[in-house]
């Protein structure tokens, strides 16, 4: 496991290898891009997260602990935004939005299963877990056409296309 500090203040975890699918310093990259472009359009200075990468029985621990749902999953966000927990602002520091946890073997076969690279898949993970921090949901019909309509808008913007 390591933790590398990236660029607007986003700590990345890895519990486990992420090769063959990336070199870490790639995948990193393409974790700092997508959440510096969501930040530049939520028009936030600077933000502060945690990503962790796991595997499918850690994701699946955090899922039932805290949604009842015992089963693996893809993407989970936990945010500091909403919820009963304390609020706690630094003005002078960066804006705490939460953690996000992805399970790398999930984004490698959903890559596959949707027919494309590993990149693109860790690209929109990324950008649906930190919308969930800032508050984005996908409950009903609006909601989730709104939230796509921005991932893929953030995908484009760098350069991450189908």
């Amino acid at each position: 496991m390591s933790e590398i500090q990236r660029d607007h203040d986003i700590a990345v975890r890895w519990e486990i290898n992420p090769e063959p699918l990336f070199a870490q310093t790639e995948a990193e990259a393409i974790v700092d891009g997508v959440c510096a472009a969501i930040a530049r359009k939520a028009e936030l200075e600077a933000v502060e997260l945690s990503l962790s990468f796991v595997d499918e029985q850690e994701i699946q621990d955090l899922n039932r602990q805290y949604r009842g749902i015992d089963a693996v999953t893809d993407v989970l966000s936990f945010s500091l935004l909403e919820g009963d927990e304390p609020e706690v602002i630094d003005e002078a520091g960066p804006l705490a939005l939460g953690d996000i946890v992805i399970c790398w073997p999930v984004l490698a076969a959903q890559a596959r299963e949707y027919g494309h690279a590993p990149a693109r898949e860790l690209a929109f993970l990324t950008a649906h877990g930190m919308l969930h921090l800032l508050g984005y949901d996908h409950e009903t019909p609006a909601e989730e056409q709104a939230m796509t309509a921005l991932q893929e808008e953030v995908l484009t913007t760098i350069g991450i296309t189908r």
